[in-house]
């Protein structure tokens, strides 16, 4: 990950360690400051009485949050099956030297990272049906997430491709590979590897994303947990449960991306020459 993490940041020295191990400490104080007041006032108003989390304790209330999870968790890898394979794509066709496959791949990232996802679902679900073109729920919110995420991950792609050496691709040149076999055979495994960690990080940005679904009425876990807060009347205490939801997927995948890079970092990175070599 050395190569990439020199692409992507700058690793800090001493001084900017201890600067980042200070603002770090000042956080966590004032994040437990904010969790210690909202908790008061939670209880001062009557929000932490046992009578409010009753409707929690009933199993079909949990059941249907647990289904808008499982919806949102089908969109996230739907749109990363979708998004990642595309973005490694764009940042090939980005790298190549052929112009025709260069500028469009140019205008497609720069275009589709400054668009909010949200304008873009606004605009698949307002636009088609104007042509008389409809496009289930499903894919109104799949396909804005994929295009803004395949354009992100698009640019991660070119860093990690930008990090690796360039003697390897000019060596696979030397002996006759083409610019994409070059790069399916030797340098996309090597990247892939490398940024395993990163690709699992950006399945966050993507589960985030999700949570636009109430523009287009899909069961995703926030417009579950709206519809049973209006139905239990209890608001505050549906969205802390939807909250804890998103914390937990979120901190597995953390947890498995920090597993992948530990793993990594024990093992020596080889190129496909000498991995064959040692074997």
């Amino acid at each position: 990950m050395r190569g990439v993490e020199g692409v992507l940041f700058d690793r800090p020295g001493p001084r900017g360690r201890r600067r980042i191990a200070i603002a770090t400490v000042v956080a966590v104080l004032f994040l437990a400051a904010l969790l210690a007041l909202a908790v008061y006032q939670f209880g001062s108003h009557g929000q932490l009485a046992a009578v409010r989390w009753q409707p929690f304790t009933d199993w079909l209330n949990l059941r249907f949050l647990l289904v808008g999870l499982e919806y949102t968790l089908i969109v996230t890898v739907v749109c990363a099956a979708i998004s990642m394979p595309v973005g490694a794509l764009i940042a090939l066709a980005r790298l190549s030297g052929r112009w025709y496959a260069h500028y469009p791949a140019v205008v497609y990232t720069e275009l589709f990272r400054s668009l909010p996802t949200l304008l873009l679902i606004y605009a698949f679900l307002l636009i088609p049906p104007s042509f008389g073109a409809g496009v289930p729920t499903f894919w109104n919110l799949v396909i804005p997430i994929c295009l803004t995420g395949s354009a992100t991950i698009a640019e991660v792609f070119r860093a990690g491709i930008l990090s690796l050496s360039v003697g390897q691709t000019e060596a696979a040149r030397a002996i006759g590979m083409r610019y994409w076999q070059s790069m399916r055979l030797i340098v996309l495994p090597q990247v892939i590897r490398a940024l395993l960690p990163l690709l699992l990080v950006q399945l966050v940005n993507l589960l985030k994303d999700t949570t636009l679904g109430y523009v287009v009425t899909y069961a995703e876990l926030l417009y579950s947990g709206r519809i049973l807060a209006e139905f239990v009347h209890a608001p505050i205490q549906t969205y802390l449960v939807v909250t804890v939801l998103y914390m937990i997927v979120n901190w597995l995948i953390g947890r498995l991306a920090r597993w992948i890079e530990s793993r990594q970092s024990r093992t020596p990175h080889l190129t496909p020459t000498l991995r064959t070599a040692a074997e």
